[in-house]
């Protein structure tokens, strides 16, 4: 008898299979990612054909198979049709889940995952039409949460080098401050260039950098190890011949940071702001929302180590309605 098990979950992605299924990816409250087979969804009288569409979610019946699963039953408990009615939003919600995909486990609940997704989605449908900023807005909201959960938030509160708080001067229209992203966050200018100074006045002083003794298994200690086996106590030093034991030295220099970009005092605020649930109450008509999207993207790709392909229509949504949002 075949087994079935059942689940609720949203579809975030679809490809042809053979000449009237579909292959769907669907993330699960309970058992996170699974791909699954809508056996003759293309046909144009399928009763699956609407329910295999990107965005829906459905309760399902799928019967395990030996390499795909398939979907059996499936009941829409909702589903997102003005997404697709504006390209923007269109867009904005590709790039969400394209990184969720990245993020979510397979054959473990991601219950948490898939509510943060289904919030973010319904947020990013109820915007208002032709308002571009509102949707770059709301995207880069829910980047920074999925990033959040994913146990990656940059950190924008304080220095990565100073731990000192980040207060944006809205006075000094020439203030700024540094973004790294290998180093995971914000960076004091001021504290950067001290200690680029720091680390030149060294070199021209010639003072040596840290250095330890390692094994010749490589595991640095600080100070040279002994043999693995000592000899016996009872051996006279004069019986005992010691063997040689080959060190490798390691060296320790401090790094300095690589500043990735460069934000103003609104765009820092921003960044500061975004990791509260609720939105801004200005992120209407605001050119820092490119800088603050741009900055997340390259984040989220780091970490990720895989580019964000759906960024390019945001790209080219944007840059189509950057003088009509002006």
């Amino acid at each position: 008898m075949t087994k079935t098990y059942k689940a609720t979950g949203i579809n975030l992605k679809t490809q042809a299979l053979g000449e009237s299924d579909r292959l769907v990816t669907i993330l699960t409250r309970e058992f996170g990612l699974i791909r699954a087979v809508a056996p003759g969804s293309r046909k144009h009288n399928s009763s699956l054909g609407g329910r295999s569409g990107v965005f829906v979610v459905n309760e399902l019946l799928i019967a395990k198979g030996r390499s795909l699963d398939k979907i059996t039953q499936a009941q829409t408990i909702k589903s997102y049709p003005g997404l697709a009615k504006d390209l923007g939003k269109l867009a904005a919600s590709q790039y969400l889940a394209e990184i969720v995909l990245y993020q979510a486990l397979s054959e473990q609940p991601q219950e948490e995952l898939y509510e943060l997704l289904n919030e973010h989605l319904s947020r990013v449908e109820a915007l208002p039409k032709a308002e571009a900023f509102h949707v770059l807005a709301h995207l880069a909201h829910g980047v920074f949460h999925l990033l959040a959960l994913a146990g990656l938030t940059p950190q924008v509160q304080v220095c990565c080098l100073s731990g000192r708080s980040l207060i944006p001067d809205f006075t000094d229209p020439t203030w700024q401050v540094g973004f790294s992203i290998p180093t995971g966050g914000t960076v004091c200018l001021s504290a950067w260039e001290r200690l680029k100074g720091e680390m030149r006045s060294q070199r021209r002083a010639g003072v040596p950098p840290v250095v330890a003794r390692a094994s010749p298994l490589g595991k640095a200690t600080g100070v040279e190890m002994r043999e693995q086996n000592p000899p016996h106590p009872s051996h006279t030093p004069a019986t005992v011949k010691e063997k040689p034991v080959n060190y490798q030295t390691v060296i320790h220099r401090q790094e300095i940071p690589v500043i990735s970009s460069r934000l103003n005092a609104t765009e820092l605020a921003i960044l500061q702001h975004l990791s509260q649930s609720e939105m801004m109450q200005d992120a209407t008509k605001n050119n820092s929302w490119f800088s603050v999207e741009q900055v997340l993207r390259q984040y989220a790709q780091y970490h990720f180590g895989r580019p964000i392909r759906s960024a390019a229509l945001i790209d080219s949504y944007f840059a189509a309605n950057h003088d009509a949002t002006l």
